[in-house]
């Protein structure tokens, strides 16, 4: 059956003029007259191109192209906005945690922070480069386990301890000494790690008869062949400028450079780490996110670095306190020269030592933690 004649639109070929009027603004009256009366529906209008498939379909992937440009920078905002609330969230968290559980001691030293754990003989820790009174808490958790009251300090210029206009080894020696009679402690093992060394071994030196014996843990120390202070690494100066200068940047650091962190902050090789079991892991990726908030470390950070590399010669014979030193060769911090001179000087010391493991000797944390139970038994006897 016909669709109409000549003179009688047809429903479709207005459906399509409709349609088509849509992509052609331009098409004329004229031109509509001439198809209602019959024009070839099929036949170019006259004075109106023809638009190619091709522009449409250029038209069409460059409209959805700007629409995928559109929701992927709504993504990357929502990425940016997530990630910055989760690194405020953490560094929010980093200090509420370090607000809490520890206390000031006002001596004459000047207010000195501190935390306690356990009872028994005392265990005074002397806590590392970035640390506080939190990480040396952690270190002597298992000694408070094993029956000892283990306190721990922050160093100068570490949370809430302020940086003193004298922050040597020996003023520091000298607020180890203040803290105990703040705390009644007549005698105390002194444990020192890594930059907490030069002050362990000052106070050995300066109050003999309140240090009942102390263990270096990869200390930094001198030694006659070497210049100046520790070796310090190239990621760890690097790092000094980058990733320690900020809490924001610290945070990025540890989500998106683990491994620089590992061997700038710990100085110890990744691959360990990598390979070391569970526990292990956990324990160095415990370390590296409790320096958050570096913010509050900085200045305590900034007074080690200055320490450690104008290091001098100390009278290491007449430190009378048995001593513990314990080193790891491939510690990248290069300590593990350094403790086997200072403890061949030390009139009554062992020195431990491990061919692998980094300076937070990964792989033999419960071996060292008996060394150093071992050690306080016998010298707080």
């Amino acid at each position: 059956m016909p669709r109409g004649g000549a003179g009688t639109p047809d429903p479709a070929q207005q459906h399509l003029r409709s349609a088509d009027a849509s992509f052609e603004p331009c098409a004329t009256q004229e031109q509509d007259r001439h198809d209602d009366q019959g024009g070839d529906a099929g036949a170019p209008r006259a004075g109106v191109a023809a638009r190619p498939a091709a522009n449409l379909y250029e038209a069409v992937v460059t409209r959805t192209s700007r629409i995928v440009g559109a929701l992927l920078l709504l993504g990357a905002v929502v990425a940016l906005t997530a990630v910055g609330a989760a690194a405020a969230r953490d560094i929010a968290a980093a200090r509420a945690r370090v607000a809490a559980g520890s206390a000031i001691a006002a001596t004459p030293c000047g207010p000195i922070e501190y935390a306690t754990l356990g009872a028994g003989p005392a265990v005074l820790m002397v806590h590392g480069a970035g640390g506080g009174w939190d990480q040396g808490l952690a270190l002597g958790r298992d000694l408070a386990a094993q029956g000892f009251r283990v306190v721990a300090m922050s160093r100068f210029g570490y949370l809430r301890t302020p940086l003193p206009a004298d922050a040597s080894a020996a003023a520091q020696a000298d607020a180890h000494a203040c803290l105990l009679d703040a705390l009644g402690i007549a005698r105390a093992v002194v444990v020192g790690a890594s930059a907490g060394a030069p002050s362990t071994l000052q106070v050995a030196l300066r109050h003999p008869a309140r240090t009942s014996g102390i263990a270096l843990l990869v200390p930094a120390a001198w030694m006659p062949d070497a210049a100046g202070g520790t070796g310090t690494t190239r990621a760890t100066a690097w790092l000094f400028d980058t990733a320690l200068r900020s809490d924001a940047l610290y945070w990025a650091a540890l989500h998106l450079a683990r491994d620089a962190l590992l061997g700038g902050v710990l100085a110890t090789p990744p691959g360990l780490v990598h390979a070391a079991d569970a526990g292990e892991q956990a324990r160095a990726d415990a370390i590296l996110r409790e320096v958050l908030p570096i913010s509050l470390r900085r200045a305590g950070l900034l007074n080690d670095a200055a320490v450690v590399s104008t290091l001098e010669r100390v009278p290491l014979q007449r430190i009378v306190a048995p001593a513990l030193v314990v080193s790891v060769r491939d510690d990248r911090f290069d300590t593990w020269r350094r403790a086997r001179w200072t403890a061949r000087q030390l009139p009554d010391a062992r020195f431990v030592d491990y061919e692998q493991g980094g300076h937070v000797w990964i792989g033999h944390h419960a071996e060292l933690m008996n060394e150093l139970t071992a050690f306080v038994r016998r010298a707080g006897e």
